[in-house]
């Protein structure tokens, strides 16, 4: 079929959860394999990292003590970090979108002999009673791809306990002003940090393919504080001198000037 006339493969336009749900199911279940053949060995089979600066829950500690503690990873991908939880004595479950995502970490169990109970569902919508957690995570998953994060953080409140901590990883909203380039061409600035338009790369026909969507710091906090959650910290890792990895627009060249990656610690109020 041939394209639509004055359609934009890559754009900016509003969309609905509907649209952003099926965007996303779509490219996760399309790109597991390429995904993890490109990434793989960075994430490992049970690594927690919080994002592509490499910064690793090993050190940084920031969901607190884990053993015998009952853990939401939400947007899970292939459960690496859910099967680092279950390394060290937590009970993880691990939680995506996407059923390709979810084949690749039962494979990853049987590699690792880390079994880890997995759920298919809409982080917008979460499966499970109140307050069952002690614990939800987020490494980069999810929250960038949903229409409403703010319902995202209350169904979190909803199933943690009470004082139960939630710690999420999101590229950093400073981002959102430059090109998603490693090299020099993404250190000039394009476009308003308070644009909240959301980025859509869609088929000839017009259906979005991959959407992403941009919250300034301040509608982060809002939207955290509106669920009853309490900022603890803000973590934003710095780029190490050692790490020569390029990951999409994240490289050694832009991690040491822009942000790459924020980490957000609350705990539920």
């Amino acid at each position: 079929m041939a394209a639509e006339e004055g359609v934009e493969r890559v754009t900016r336009r509003p969309t609905d959860p509907v649209e952003s749900v099926r965007a996303s199911r779509g490219w996760w279940d399309s790109q597991v394999g390429d995904y993890l053949a490109e990434h793989g060995s960075f994430l490992g089979p049970a690594r927690f990292v919080w994002g592509p600066e490499g910064l690793d829950e090993t050190d940084a500690a920031l969901l607190g003590a884990v053993a015998g503690r009952l853990v939401l990873e939400v947007g899970a991908g292939a459960a690496q970090c859910s099967r680092w939880l279950a390394g060290r004595g937590a009970h993880p479950v691990a939680l995506d979108l996407s059923a390709g995502m979810l084949d690749a970490a039962r494979a990853l169990d049987e590699v690792t002999g880390l079994v880890v109970p997995s759920v298919q569902a809409d982080a917008a919508h979460l499966p499970f009673a109140d307050g069952v957690f002690d614990l939800a995570c987020s490494a980069h998953g999810a929250l960038p791809f949903v229409a409403d994060a703010g319902a995202v953080h209350s169904e979190v409140a909803r199933v943690l306990r009470p004082g139960g901590r939630w710690v999420f990883s999101v590229s950093h909203p400073f981002r959102w002003c430059f090109p998603d380039d490693p090299t020099e061409a993404g250190l000039v600035a394009e476009y308003s940090y308070f644009d909240r338009t959301p980025y859509v790369e869609q088929d000839d026909e017009g259906i979005a393919t991959y959407v992403e969507h941009h919250r300034t710091l301040g509608d982060q906090v809002r939207e955290l504080t509106a669920a009853g959650f309490r900022l603890v910290d803000l973590v934003e890792p710095e780029w190490p001198d050692d790490l020569d990895t390029t990951w999409g627009g994240w490289s050694p060249l832009r991690g040491r000037l822009l942000p790459g990656t924020a980490v957000f610690v609350c705990e539920l109020d």
